[in-house]
């Protein structure tokens, strides 16, 4: 028992650092795109482009993970129906409102799961009530991990504080923490803590 005491107290006291040194993603200001201030003087990067390169930038965006349903369906009806100059507005002021609203149901969805403790809740609620598409795109890609890292690390704390466990169970979240990633923590409050004592 002093064994896991002080194997717990050695994983605290790494943890609390981490814990006081994070900070929403979204908090700090996100600098204007550099490409985006150039192209104001010469116009859009699309200007240039064809039917046949519109379609492509468009095609590529449909292949990317995060388009979600609406920028999905709004491609769909360009590629059937859209003229050069439908794409090429898309591209230039449709695309960001349309990931913007797709990324908000995202965020939304995180509010329903029951593995959103309580850091992750607070921020998605932060970036409903003010987020910009920027911040909330960067809180999907960085600052979502973060704060679920810190939930989870809390969770894992929080079994380790029963005294009911079993060694094994210990023993595992232990070297989880050891471990200390994300990608460590999530593994083992998914699968890990159920397969220890099966």
């Amino acid at each position: 028992m002093r064994m896991s005491r002080a194997t717990l107290a050695l994983a605290a006291g790494a943890l609390g650092p981490a814990l006081l040194l994070s900070t929403p993603s979204f908090a700090a200001p996100v600098p204007p795109p550099v490409a985006a201030a150039a192209s104001a003087d010469t116009g859009s990067p699309y200007d240039e482009m064809d039917i046949h390169d519109l379609r492509i930038a468009i095609l590529r965006i449909l292949a990317d993970p995060d388009s979600g349903k609406r920028v999905t369906r709004e491609i769909n009806q360009l590629l059937d129906h859209g003229t050069a100059e439908d794409i090429r507005t898309w591209l230039e002021t449709g695309y960001r409102l349309a990931q913007f609203e797709d990324d908000r149901v995202a965020i939304v969805r995180l509010l329903a799961d029951p593995d959103s403790g309580k850091r992750v809740i607070r921020e998605v609620n932060e970036l409903l009530d003010h987020g910009t598409a920027e911040e909330v795109r960067t809180w999907l890609e960085t600052g979502y991990r973060l704060a679920q890292f810190e939930d989870d690390s809390v969770a894992v704390f929080r079994i380790l504080a029963d005294s009911g466990i079993s060694d094994a169970l210990r023993a595992a979240a232990i070297a989880a923490l050891e471990e200390y990633t994300p990608e460590a923590l999530r593994h083992f409050l998914e699968v890990g803590r159920y397969e220890v004592d099966g």
